[in-house]
């Protein structure tokens, strides 16, 4: 059995699907279910046989040990993380909590745990911590691409958070031999994306004849992965990976905001057009630049590509088009989210209170 963190948000949700669609091993979810992590994700499989799901937090020990003895887990994927830019620049102190003290906890239960396995299920354990592109800093036009070896340098609490839990994950590999694994990995898109996020937020505003807003000039660039394409790439890492190491997962695919945002009014244009006939790009609206807003992000992606052949399936425009048709065929799963408290006091303090460009 593997225990997955996190297993109700995006990325989580995502790769439990794909893995109780592929693999033939149980799964059991731990997940406290903040405003993102929506056991609605999980609704289809939640009768499956192989899943199993505990609610709770990956900072109580007591429960961590409890899980282990009973389900005795032969890998941990930790999904687990506060994970938005603007809402750790707000409330720092949630990214830090979350990000750190329960990436701390959760290593040190696992440590625990796997010192009382026998020598060949110690040998076989994995710990694999999955990070973000952002630890590594923002690069300029024309630097190359963050690669395995980039020096981290995070520009904001979320990134710092993500960062510091990495250094720890790397600790318990250096210090105690725990086997683990990094996965950083550039913005992820897809299904089951909460809406603060640029595409889905964008495509939620245009549905509802909002100005789509966009920090600054919207030339910040970030590479952009479809999320089952990382989900491919976590489950080549456990499956085949050589413990201690950290592998950047990256979707080939750099895009200005703008771009991302104008392609998405391009898709809408043909499959769903404006009820007024206008073209949703002229909702384009350009608003104050956020706080330590990174310039550009990039994933150099040639190591797991070269040692564990993964390659992402959906280019930029392939996974785009997929995203947004889950998207409108799903529009129950947006007006219960939308309608949420956190959102909505989300939103009025990221944008509805910060003024035009």
């Amino acid at each position: 059995m593997s225990l997955v963190t996190g297993g109700c948000g995006f990325i989580g949700s995502n790769f439990i699907l794909d893995w109780l669609a592929i693999e033939n091993e149980p799964v059991l979810v731990l997940d406290k279910l903040t405003y993102a992590g929506n056991i609605s994700n999980l609704e289809q499989v939640q009768s499956h046989p192989l899943f199993t799901f505990v609610k709770g937090d990956i900072n109580d020990k007591d429960l961590l040990e409890t899980l282990f003895k009973k389900y005795q887990p032969r890998a941990i994927l930790n999904f687990a993380a506060e994970s938005h830019v603007d809402r750790s620049i707000n409330d720092p102190d949630q990214f830090i909590r979350n990000n750190v003290n329960g990436t701390f906890c959760l290593l040190e239960s696992a440590r625990q745990y796997w010192l009382k396995l026998n020598t060949v299920e110690q040998a076989s354990f994995r710990f694999l911590q999955v990070s973000t592109d952002e630890v590594y800093g923002s690069l300029k036009t024309y630097d190359p691409p963050f690669n395995e070896t980039t020096k981290y340098s995070p520009n904001n609490p979320y990134s710092a958070s993500k960062a510091a839990a990495d250094h720890l994950v790397n600790a318990y590999f250096h210090t105690y031999g725990l086997p683990i694994f990094i996965t950083n990995c550039s913005n992820n898109y897809g299904p089951l994306q909460f809406p603060e996020k640029l595409i889905p937020f964008t495509l939620l505003n245009a549905l509802q004849n909002k100005p789509l807003l966009i920090y600054g000039d919207g030339l910040q660039i970030r590479d952009w992965l479809y999320v089952t394409d990382h989900c491919a790439a976590i489950r080549q890492v456990l499956a085949n990976g050589k413990p201690g190491e950290t592998f950047n997962v990256g979707g080939q695919s750099e895009k200005t905001n703008l771009e991302v945002v104008n392609t998405v009014c391009q898709i809408l244009d043909e499959i769903k057009p404006h009820p007024n006939s206008i073209p949703y790009a002229s909702l384009i609206t350009h608003i104050k630049d956020r706080p330590g807003h990174d310039r550009r992000y990039a994933i150099d992606a040639a190591k797991i590509r070269h040692e564990l052949e993964w390659e992402p399936k959906e280019n930029f425009a392939s996974g785009l088009r997929k995203t947004i048709s889950w998207y409108l065929n799903n529009l129950s799963w947006i007006q219960t989210i939308k309608s949420h408290s956190s959102f909505q006091n989300w939103l009025e303090l990221n944008y509805e209170k910060r003024g035009s460009e």
